[in-house]
């Protein structure tokens, strides 16, 4: 009797060991194909999500269709955003910027707009490369924004309120108001081709209002322009130009 149940014992002691053995062996296998690189060949989505390890968003690519619309603070911006391309996320899952454009032609009449632009930390744009057309007019060029030290958060939550309004006058006003009383972002630099088919570099002080110009026209003739606050040439080189 003692020999038996001592046979059945080690009998048990030794399918538990081969049991544990073939687990460890299939969960070994699993791990190593779940860590190798796959190479899917083609891959179609409408968007893809790249998060880190953590679960925080660092990346969107999309379709015009399913764009993220844009955080800060944790704030979603409620708003359409009917563009393709990429949009970048920072540590904290704030948007910082990316990549994005459109294009389109209706009834004989071109549209287009793309931009690479940098945020700055918890505001928007300060730097971006941008091209735009728009009824035969083009315009493209590198530019640079000033931006005040506040969040942009403290702007979106105040929009997302006024949208939430139900009388479209008054939601069009309470829009209007928060824009108006929003941090300024005035443009500093631009540099490339503007819609009249000039080549220009524009310097603006920190109201953004341009005071030097450097220009090489449609026609080909070039000139340095000064400016005072109120936009009026206080000098120009070569005179007469």
């Amino acid at each position: 009797m003692r020999q038996s149940i001592r046979r059945q014992f080690l009998f048990l002691r030794a399918y538990a060991v081969a049991t544990s053995l073939i687990v460890v062996m299939f969960s070994v296998a699993a791990f190593r194909q779940a860590s190798k690189p796959q190479n899917l060949g083609e891959i179609t989505v409408e968007r893809l999500n790249v998060v880190d390890a953590n679960g925080t968003l660092r990346l969107v690519i999309a379709n015009k269709d399913r764009m993220h619309p844009g955080v800060m603070d944790g704030k979603t911006i409620d708003r359409p955003r009917p563009v393709a391309g990429l949009i970048f996320f920072n540590d904290e899952g704030d948007e910082v910027g990316g990549l994005t454009y459109t294009g389109q032609e209706r009834d004989g009449v071109r549209r287009a707009d793309a931009g690479l632009m940098f945020d700055q930390l918890k505001q928007d744009q300060t730097i971006g490369f941008s091209y735009t057309e728009s009824g035969g007019r083009r315009a493209a060029g590198f530019q640079v924004w000033d931006r005040a030290d506040t969040h942009l958060s403290d702007v979106i939550e105040q929009l997302n309120a006024a949208k939430k309004i139900q009388d479209p006058a008054a939601r069009d006003a309470a829009v209007a108001k928060v824009r108006a009383t929003a941090p300024p972002g005035p443009r500093r630099v631009f540099v490339g081709k503007n819609a009249d088919g000039a080549s220009t570099v524009s310097l603006a002080d920190a109201a953004g209002k341009p005071r030097l110009r450097l220009t090489v026209d449609a026609a080909g003739d070039a000139r340095i322009e000064f400016l005072d606050d109120t936009g009026k040439v206080v000098q120009r080189l070569p005179q007469g130009k």
